[in-house]
């Protein structure tokens, strides 16, 4: 934590406890050393809430602004303790994107986003969320609609950078590969904007079927703030929601594992991890099979047409859109070509060729499967 916060270009003193902090800043009050802001690392074994709201108190009269950090299980405990959650409290260990933006706003405070009029621990959050592929698209506004979000699905980066522009948004859920403006392009004409107009950045997460650790990195230097590897459970969508809004999803069943068997005897269709990845809704899981399954041939003829043009990045496109449908859908052989392939075509290994083979033996045999269960 001091290394964090000394890159962001602040002088350091680390205290380790409340009472030797407070004394602290009490003896440089007023003095060329005095101290202005201060970040506490609690827990509530550590620190009672009920208690906590009087040090922060204590410490802001003396001219010393406060930052929380506590376990993200614990975030709801401490809401009410602090005066504005929304900037004073975040999840520990730091992201240093997070944290960075949070003491800049705490010493030269922009225009805020959220309604101030409105509690912010009383309400539902708002999420953006931006998908080329309509099933995807679907399962995650379900999900979150269902534990209680105010929800708003657009289909490309054009419609998501329109949408920041006209509305007020918690939270951006980004998916990285789309036609025209990508995720990181949207990103960056979102913070462009942001910058013009001196408010608040907006948290965005970005959602991808596959990422190496390289575009990783890319996603993060684009300015993006997170990233979620599909599928994506409800519980990862309450605790990335909590972690970058501070608000609290209700509703939250248990965990499901999203992944299959991984014996190398893949199922072609398993209506069970099926209704796993669609968090327990038959209804949905049916709707997102036959979604990918409508799509199938549209699939195959575009993944057949960019190999005969050697066109790599439409390959790879193709690919990771397929993969990304796959990942809500209980089709585990599907799902694992798509994988392989794309690792391989981003990696150009020899054995992409024959990858892709394999990808099209398990799309005829996911068609052939199921019209011969229809």
């Amino acid at each position: 934590m001091q290394h964090q916060l000394e890159d962001c270009g602040l002088t350091v003193t680390p205290f380790n406890t409340l009472e030797s902090l407070a004394n602290g800043v009490t003896g440089a009050h007023q003095t060329d050393q005095a101290i202005g802001l201060a970040v506490l690392g609690i827990t509530s074994n550590d620190m009672p809430p009920e208690r906590l709201n009087q040090h922060i108190w204590d410490l802001e009269h003396l001219g010393c602004r406060v930052l929380v950090l506590c376990p993200t299980t614990e975030l709801t405990l401490f809401h009410l303790s602090v005066p504005n959650p929304h900037s004073q409290l975040q999840s520990k260990p730091a992201c240093t994107r997070k944290l960075r933006r949070a003491l800049s706003d705490m010493v030269n405070p922009r225009q805020q986003r959220s309604d101030p009029g409105e509690p912010l621990s009383s309400r539902a959050p708002k999420v953006l969320c931006v998908d080329d592929n309509p099933a995807n698209l679907l399962l995650v506004q379900t999900l979150l609609e269902d534990m209680g979000a105010k929800v708003l699905a657009v289909e490309s980066g054009y419609a998501a950078v329109k949408a920041v522009q006209n509305e007020t948004f918690d939270l951006v859920l980004m998916d990285v590969q789309m036609p025209g403006m990508d995720g990181r392009q949207s990103t960056e004409s979102i913070r462009q904007w942001e910058n013009e107009r001196h408010c608040t950045p907006l948290p965005i997460v970005a959602l991808t079927a596959h990422a190496m650790a390289n575009e990783k990195r890319a996603l993060l230097q684009s300015g993006m703030d997170d990233y979620l590897t599909k599928p994506i459970s409800e519980r990862q969508l309450a605790q990335v929601v909590l972690k970058w809004t501070g608000l609290a999803l209700r509703n939250l069943g248990p965990e499901r594992s999203s992944e299959s068997n991984n014996g190398n005897d893949l199922q072609v269709l398993d209506h069970e991890e099926g209704l796993r990845l669609a968090a327990g809704k038959a209804d949905l899981a049916a709707d997102m099979l036959a979604m990918l399954l409508a799509s199938l041939e549209a699939d195959r003829e575009a993944i057949r047409v960019a190999r005969e043009a050697n066109d790599q990045n439409a390959l790879i496109e193709r690919v990771h859109r397929l993969h990304g449908a796959t990942r809500y859908c209980g089709v585990p052989q599907l799902r694992a070509a798509c994988q392989r392939s794309e690792t391989l075509l981003k990696q150009q290994d020899a054995k992409a060729p024959g990858a892709l083979e394999e990808l099209e033996r398990a799309i005829n045999r996911l068609a052939a499967h199921a019209r011969i269960n229809a």
